[in-house]
């Protein structure tokens, strides 16, 4: 998927947090710590390992291919390469109100950690707290 592509899809995902822009994935692929994982042109993750943790920094699925497991396979993707890229912990941040969203994590292992206040800004400017949600990794298997 090209930067153009990511954030088309991205659009089509989010309001909060605000949609990403083809120059900002640009820049995150760019970085030599981050990853991207893809589904086909159904859904994608980008992630970044440094310093022994790994950050899911988005995780986008079309809305019309939600609910039958995307998600889920992105995120065991995306414990495995962090894994194998040294991380011992893997953490993310996602809205307050983003249920759907939360279950996924927590059926992949991850558990709440804390709260940013008014990390997020909506469409009508006002502000909604995001979780930040945690998890340990296993070694990766050698």
């Amino acid at each position: 998927m090209t930067p153009e592509d990511l954030a088309a899809l991205h659009a089509r995902c989010f309001t909060i947090p605000r949609p990403w822009s083809a120059a900002e994935f640009a820049g995150f692929l760019a970085d030599p710590l981050a990853f991207l994982l893809v589904e086909g042109d159904a859904g994608f993750l980008l992630g970044r390992a440094v310093a022994g943790e790994a950050e899911l920094l988005t995780l986008a699925v079309a809305p019309e291919a939600r609910r039958r497991g995307l998600g889920q396979r992105l995120v065991g993707r995306f414990l495995y390469q962090a894994r194998l890229r040294g991380a011992a912990s893997a953490f993310l941040e996602v809205a307050a109100d983003n249920a759907p969203a939360q279950a996924l994590y927590e059926r992949t292992g991850f558990a709440p950690a804390g709260r940013r206040r008014g990390y997020y800004v909506g469409p009508d400017g006002r502000g909604l707290d995001a979780l930040v949600l945690c998890r340990e990794l296993a070694p990766a298997a050698t």
